[in-house]
């Protein structure tokens, strides 16, 4: 058996048998071209990452992954701030709520027809102030009898007392009498049932004395109750004016002109007095030994601020601690009092409260974003002379504004990272940082991963004996140069 090929213009081609021998040079012809495309392909591939490779273009120049995200190829561009001294206060911060400093809730102390409505609602009165008018006419009748009773007393007691000295007038004449005739009797002169007589009639007389004495005292207290009942009525009347007790803003009226009022059992409107005004909070019992050390040494300033409202904040006074800690939340309530003078708080408002209790002097403070949690609790990244990073765990405070209060772990001076720690490690020499301006802004050459412009067009490539820009990748960072490949490098 016999291969042949023919060429297309039927030249005759060498042809092979088909045994061992012909197959065997068969394979080492193939084999042959094989090697030397693939020599050839290796030494054009060879070019390029060694081009991919060189330090000098900081990991920027043509295609290829480059030398590893964090090779040694350029600077993390981060934003730094210095760590201060500064005083600090220290203060409690809770949400409140706003009470009023007095609550007067008014009702009618007479029945009767409510005749007039000197407010409108919402309305601000002042102590004295006449609110409402019930009808006095049933009350003003009622003064005239118990006056008229006052006056038939009065007469009683004059014919009393008339009757009390005629009888004493006759009593002396009876007594007198009586004892002349007891003389006669016992001479033998006049008959003794004669003188028995005189006497129980003299006797009779005194008891009549005696019997005017009591219709007089009767008299006198039945002018007595005459005049209370007359002082009764006259409150009562008083009670048809009400009268604002305090200084306060009146709320919803319930009960409207011309309806009939019951006496001590509708509420009619409540006022409510606002200048002072109290806001009351609790805080963690935790916190209940230093409130009240440092409130007997000075008074504590309170702050509050309705939740949405951007004004000033009012001032107060702490005025009020509780004398048992609540057993169910385990705080204690506590109260400010506001002048208010300007009416921004309202009772029943939410609002935030700030209680001040000292001032920390020469607090070291941070930014808070400058503060890192890990594993092992918070750290801050602090730029080290030769800019590189040393993380460093840290104790914080109070948060105070943007600044967190530093306990300790930094010092005041110190530089720390505030944006750009995803891409840092603590105490790598290959790992350097550079301060950016402002946020966001990197190097050109960066790359995506080093925030540059990495995006541009692409730009030639310098040679490699030329001087890269410190950062890695080319000036303008294109998108072969620094852009998705190689300016992963500078990681």
């Amino acid at each position: 058996m016999q291969l042949i090929a023919v060429s297309s213009k039927d030249r005759p081609m060498p042809t092979y048998a088909a045994n061992g021998s012909g197959l065997r040079a068969l394979r080492q012809v193939f084999f042959c071209t094989a090697l030397i495309a693939a020599v050839a392909f290796s030494s054009g591939c060879g070019d390029k990452g060694a081009a991919a490779a060189d330090p000098a273009t900081g990991g920027g120049g043509g295609g290829g992954k480059g030398g590893g995200k964090r090779g040694g190829g350029g600077d993390v561009p981060v934003t730094v701030a210095t760590a201060a001294r500064k005083d600090v206060p220290v203060e409690v911060q809770v949400i409140g709520n706003v009470e009023a400093y007095s609550t007067i809730t008014v009702k009618a102390q007479v029945g009767g027809e409510l005749t007039a409505v000197h407010f409108r609602e919402g309305d601000f009165v002042k102590k004295g102030e006449v609110l409402f008018e019930i009808d006095r006419r049933p009350l003003e009748a009622n003064l005239n009898q118990v006056i008229a009773n006052t006056a038939r007393d009065r007469a009683l007691l004059g014919q009393a007392q008339a009757n009390l000295a005629k009888d004493q007038a006759q009593s002396k004449y009876t007594e007198t009498q009586a004892k002349r005739y007891a003389e006669l009797a016992q001479s033998g002169v006049i008959s003794r049932d004669q003188s028995e007589q005189l006497r129980a009639n003299a006797d009779a007389v005194a008891q009549a004395v005696a019997a005017d004495q009591a219709s007089i005292e009767s008299a006198k207290a039945a002018i007595g109750a005459g005049e209370a009942a007359v002082q009764q009525v006259r409150v009562q009347m008083g009670y048809t004016t009400i009268r604002s007790p305090i200084d306060g803003r009146t709320g919803n009226l319930t009960v409207k002109q011309g309806n009939v009022v019951t006496a001590n059992n509708m509420d009619m409107m409540t006022i409510v007095q606002v200048e002072p005004i109290y806001v009351t909070f609790s805080v963690p019992e935790a916190q209940l030994n230093a409130i009240k050390g440092f409130m007997g040494k000075q008074k504590l300033s309170v702050r509050a601020k309705p939740q949405d409202d951007d004004s000033t904040e009012e001032v107060g006074t702490l005025t009020f601690i509780d004398n048992a800690v609540d057993a169910t939340t385990g705080t204690i309530k506590l109260k400010g009092t506001f002048t208010n003078n300007d009416h921004k708080l309202w009772p029943g408002q939410f609002v935030r409260v700030t209680l001040r209790l000292t001032t920390q002097q020469n607090a070291v403070t941070v930014p808070n974003e400058a503060v890192q949690a890990g594993q092992n609790g918070q750290f801050v990244y602090v730029v080290k002379p030769d800019r590189t990073v040393d993380a460093r765990q840290v104790t914080t405070g109070q948060r105070v504004d943007q600044d967190l209060v530093i306990q300790s772990g930094i010092n005041a001076g110190d530089i720390v990272v505030t944006e750009g720690q995803l891409r840092l490690a603590p105490n790598n020499p290959n790992i350097k940082v550079v301060v950016r301006d402002g946020r966001g802004g990197g190097r050109g050459g960066q790359g995506r991963s080093g925030n540059g412009a990495g995006r541009g067009e692409a730009q030639a490539q310098p040679a490699p004996d030329q001087a890269q820009p410190q950062g890695g990748g080319a000036p303008e960072g294109g998108r072969k140069g620094g852009g998705r490949k190689g300016g992963k490098k500078t990681d």
